[in-house]
């Protein structure tokens, strides 16, 4: 393999590289581009308050970056013999990939909120900040974007607990990208940056197929952006009528997800939940399954991380999983709901996510399509995820048990999708590039 590679971290987006921190707020912001030269000009401008990866960790109060879909790039300019270089389901859009990522029923691109999956949105911009109140500024600096139309704009945040709607804390696992500079933690598996930036070498030792000129592709990623609605009084509803006591609804819940509500992985802690395991950041993702759990009595093979992150679980077969990891990043939207409430309010709550990576089609739409949607991979037939599968009330999970096996029916859909769209988020050096596009 080649030598460890030396990033540009001062040309390559902050939010590819380093993560945000524990407790924070966010914007995300799509915009339809009116007049291209009037973009164009504002963007230059915004230039200097995009965050690159190397002042990440500086007292800047805020975080900026900024993604363009296909269309967008159209727009702009970026000529015919460049834009063919983009793959294909970029170039679709990610609502015309619905048989692909399972988005049917309820989650059918026609049921998407306005304006996703259409091709009016060109530019997406993600603002974060430990304050609410930082955003003002660079909220202040997007609102300046002359010769485009705000079509979307949504708020997002984590609290200091770190969880999301459904009570489970988020955001624990994720690869280490070599050469990042960040400490790799016990359990961050080590994947070559070329998977999820172009210009490097990925798990091949090649460099992969980018985008053209090398200055648009290089030091970029391609982002799915997700936004999905969670039916918490739903799931909290199925746990009352699925489980034997209270204490057994937190046990259902964590084979469910494959851990603790907490963050505690049933790997390491299977009987009992385990706060302060947890809130570990050297243990609470420091384990495997083909040795010490191969059949699932810990963490069911169909559970939401063990799909989400195979891990060892696939070494017999002929998938290499570190060719199938993603950059996720996720926060919460909407208010949430109250402790004990069963009965859904009616508000709009849920959870947006960006997934990064080099290949659309081999990272973001195979997990969803093989580990979230199939249970071939994991020998459980027509099973789907048990939190984020689209189910229509007829579906199964299997919980492996001694003496025999527990098996939970009817699985509602726990999870909507509102919509989603394909970008591509640009090194610093190709923004400047598309600004000066005639």
């Amino acid at each position: 393999m080649n030598a460890v590679p030396e990033l540009q971290l001062d040309d390559i987006q902050g939010t590819v590289l380093r993560h945000r921190p524990d407790e924070y707020h966010g914007v995300y912001a799509l915009y339809r581009i009116d007049d291209p030269e009037a973009a164009k000009q504002s963007l230059r401008d915004l230039l200097p308050k995009i965050t690159n990866a190397a002042e990440w960790e500086t007292p800047r109060p805020f975080t900026l970056n900024i993604a363009f879909t296909y269309s967008g790039l159209e727009r702009l300019g970026v000529p015919e013999d460049s834009l063919s270089t983009f793959s294909p389901e970029f170039r679709d859009g990610m609502a015309s990939r619905q048989a692909v990522l399972g988005d049917t029923g309820a989650n059918d691109p026609k049921n998407w909120k306005t304006p996703l999956g259409s091709r009016d949105v060109h530019i997406g911009v993600l603002i974060f900040s430990t304050k609410a109140d930082d955003l003002q500024e660079p909220m202040s600096n997007a609102r300046r974007l002359a010769g485009v139309s705000t079509l979307y704009q949504i708020e997002v945040s984590v609290p200091k607990t770190g969880r999301e709607h459904f009570g489970f804390r988020d955001s624990i696992g994720g690869p280490h990208i070599i050469g990042s500079t960040d400490k790799p933690l016990p359990g961050h598996d080590p994947v070559w940056p070329g998977e999820f930036i172009f210009g490097y070498p990925d798990e091949s030792g090649t460099l992969p197929t980018s985008p053209q000129p090398e200055k648009l592709g290089k030091n970029g990623t391609y982002v799915a952006f997700r936004q999905f609605h969670s039916d918490v009084a739903g799931f909290r509803r199925y746990l009352r009528d699925h489980a034997r006591s209270p204490e057994d609804e937190e046990l259902v819940a964590a084979k469910i997800v494959g851990r603790w509500r907490s963050g505690a992985p049933l790997a390491l802690s299977p009987d009992h939940d385990d706060p302060e395991l947890a809130a570990d950041p050297a243990r609470n993702d420091d384990f495997t399954y083909y040795d010490t759990d191969p059949h699932g009595q810990r963490v069911p093979r169909g559970a939401h991380i063990r799909r989400a992150n195979p891990r060892d679980s696939l070494k017999d077969g002929v998938v290499a999983v570190e060719t199938h990891r993603l950059v996720r990043r996720g926060a919460a939207y909407g208010p949430p709901l109250p402790d004990g409430v069963l009965d859904d309010d009616g508000v709009d709550r849920g959870i947006i996510f960006i997934f990064m990576g080099a290949s659309l089609s081999r990272q973001f739409e195979f997990i969803q399509q093989v580990w979230m949607n199939d249970g071939d991979f994991a020998a459980l037939g027509t099973e789907k995820d048990p939190l984020i599968g689209n189910h229509d009330g007829s579906d199964s999970y299997t919980i492996p048990d001694k003496p025999i096996r527990r098996r939970l029916t009817g699985l509602p859909r726990f999870v909507t999708v509102r919509g989603g769209e394909y970008f591509f988020l640009p090194s610093l050096t190709a923004v400047e590039w598309l600004t000066s596009l005639p």
